[in-house]
C-alpha cells in the first residue's frame, strides 16, 4: 500500500483553507475514486489528471486509487486541485519523491495534454501559502498575481511535467518576483 499528500488550498469567499489531497493505491480492480465532498468540476478533475499523466509520459497506476480531499465537510469547487492530485499520485506511485511535496502547495488546472492553465481566486491562496511558509507552485497565468504576496515563494510551471523535473530536484524553476 502506498500513501502520498500533496497540498492545495480551497476558495471559500476571499479565504483559503487548507485542502490535504491523499492519495492512497492498493491492489484490487482498477479503480480511480474521489471523495472528501468534492462537486462536479472536481469529480471531472479524474480524466483531466489520466489523460495529462499519460499524455506527460507517466505511466497512470493500475491499481486501486483512493484521493480524499480532506477535510471532507469542506465543499470543493472548481479545478484548481488537478495539479495537486496528479503529483500525489505520482508520489504515491513511486514516479515523483512523497517528501517532495511536503514544503508545496499547489494550485492549478491542468490540460489534457499536461499542460498548466491558471484558476480564479489566487491571491488568497498565496497568502494562505506564505502564512503557512510553504511555496507555492502556479500556473504562469497566476504567477504574477501570487508574487505581489511578500515572504512568498512563488514557482511557475507551464506544464506538469516541469512540475515534477522542478520537485525532483532536476530542473528546479527559479522564485517568480513581483515586477511591482
Amino acid at each position: 500500500m502506498s500513501i502520498a499528500i500533496a497540498y492545495s488550498r480551497a476558495l471559500l469567499g476571499v479565504t483559503a483553507p487548507p485542502v490535504a489531497v491523499e492519495t492512497h493505491l492498493s491492489t484490487g480492480l482498477p479503480a480511480f475514486n474521489l471523495v472528501g465532498l468534492p462537486e462536479t468540476t472536481v469529480r471531472e478533475s479524474k480524466e483531466r489528471v489520466r489523460s495529462a499523466l499519460l499524455n506527460a509520459g507517466y505511466e497512470f497506476p493500475q491499481r486501486r486509487i483512493t484521493v480524499n480531499l480532506a477535510p471532507a465537510d469542506l465543499p470543493k469547487e472548481g479545478t484548481r486541485y488537478d495539479a495537486a492530485i496528479a503529483l500525489s499520485i505520482l508520489a504515491a506511485s513511486g514516479q515523483l519523491p512523497p517528501a517532495a511535496l511536503a514544503l508545496v502547495e499547489v494550485v492549478a488546472e491542468l490540460a489534457l495534454n499536461g499542460d498548466l492553465r491558471g484558476v480564479r481566486g489566487i491571491m488568497p491562496a498565496a497568502l494562505a501559502a506564505a502564512a503557512a511558509g510553504r511555496a507555492l507552485l502556479v500556473a504562469p497565468a497566476n504567477r504574477d498575481e501570487a508574487a505581489l504576496v511578500a515572504d512568498l515563494a512563488v514557482h511557475a510551471a507551464d506544464s506538469l511535467h516541469a512540475l515534477t523535473r522542478h520537485l525532483a530536484g532536476t530542473e528546479p524553476i527559479a522564485a517568480w518576483r513581483s515586477a511591482g
